[in-house]
């Protein structure tokens, strides 16, 4: 029997596919069992597939549904004592399911590993550093600022911790991996594997996704993890949890190709984050970001693209990710 269960869920990967799964078939840890959720894909995904030939590979093809969904469908079939969870147009390092693995078994009070992060582009070139934090034991109040797991595609958890929880909530539309995190934050401790070994992918595509759904589900996943009872002395840090989000999104929406973006949605989140955070209105990112908006919102999407090219010190708004307060006022109450 495998020792770890990877799961896969897919649908229309065919860009992508093969090079992911290749990623876990190149692991130095080969007592593993990869299963794929094929959730209706209508590309050449499933043929990409079979033309991979590894008897440690299991395909199970079921009808669209989110990844929520999928995942606890992986869940369901997998057999491995530790299990881990990769999105198909992520990539892991050849190390990540031994390292993963050793840190659960030297570290047996915790139920989860996860790793640091490296963002790549389309091609697999390197954009930049995600998440680099070293947060054991006890994570519950870091979770509630900040999800520094960064992405589904990055722990290793006991299996019978994902029972004892149930699994991912399948009624959240978005940020079913930062739900998760916390309500497993909620019951175990958590260890870190201090070295990049996930490569998150992020496309055109995924940087036009469905703001307002990430909104809203975050601000949903937010009140119930104050509201629950290992929060109880953490109120405090509510405000910048949600001020962390708006951070966040308005990152998100202004990396949005010149063209397809949503003005007064990116005015309205730009307006929520200077609310959350006023010290701000006191530094350039702010400005930066009205700046490439009115641009993107006035010229003709080609002449923005060239514009935002040339001067790409105005289009980079990366910095609203810098000012997230992670670990500054944890201890405010123990002052």
């Amino acid at each position: 029997m495998s020792i770890i269960s990877v799961i896969i869920p897919v649908y229309n990967g065919q860009n992508t596919i093969q090079e992911t799964i290749n990623s876990v078939l190149q692991q130095t840890f080969h007592n593993f069992e990869l299963i794929v959720i094929n959730a209706g894909s209508t590309d050449s995904t499933l043929h990409i597939i079979s033309k991979i030939q590894d008897h440690r590979i299991q395909v199970l093809s079921y009808p669209k549904a989110n990844v929520a969904v999928n995942r606890n469908r992986g869940f369901n079939h997998a057999a491995g004592e530790f299990i881990t969870f990769l999105d198909a147009d992520d990539l892991w390092t050849p190390d990540k399911l031994e390292a993963q693995y050793k840190a659960l078994v030297e570290n047996p009070q915790a139920a989860v590993a996860y790793s640091w992060t490296h963002c790549i582009d389309k091609s697999g070139k390197f954009l930049r550093k995600c998440s680099y934090v070293n947060w054991t034991g006890d994570v519950y109040p870091q979770l509630l600022l900040d999800d520094f797991i960064g992405s589904g595609s990055n722990v290793m958890i006991r299996r019978h911790t994902i029972s004892t929880i149930g699994g991912f909530d399948e009624l959240l539309s978005n940020a079913q991996d930062t739900d998760m995190w916390l309500r497993l934050a909620a019951k175990y401790d958590f260890v870190v594997v201090p070295k990049p070994q996930i490569l998150y992918r992020i496309s055109a595509n995924s940087m036009s996704s469905n703001i307002v759904g990430l909104e809203k589900s975050n601000l949903q996943i937010i009140e119930r993890a104050f509201a629950h009872q290992k929060a109880k002395s953490l109120q405090h840090l509510k405000w910048y949890s949600i001020g962390n989000l708006y951070k966040y999104l308005s990152y998100k929406v202004l990396e949005t190709i010149p063209g397809q973006q949503n003005t007064l949605q990116a005015v309205r989140l730009l307006w929520k984050t200077a609310r959350y955070d006023p010290l701000l209105l006191g530094k350039p990112v702010i400005y930066k970001a009205l700046l490439k908006l009115m641009f993107m919102a006035v010229f003709p999407a080609k002449l923005s693209k060239v514009f935002l090219t040339k001067f790409s010190r105005i289009a980079n708004t990366s910095t609203f990710l810098g000012y997230e307060k992670t670990n500054l006022f944890i201890f405010k109450n123990n002052e």
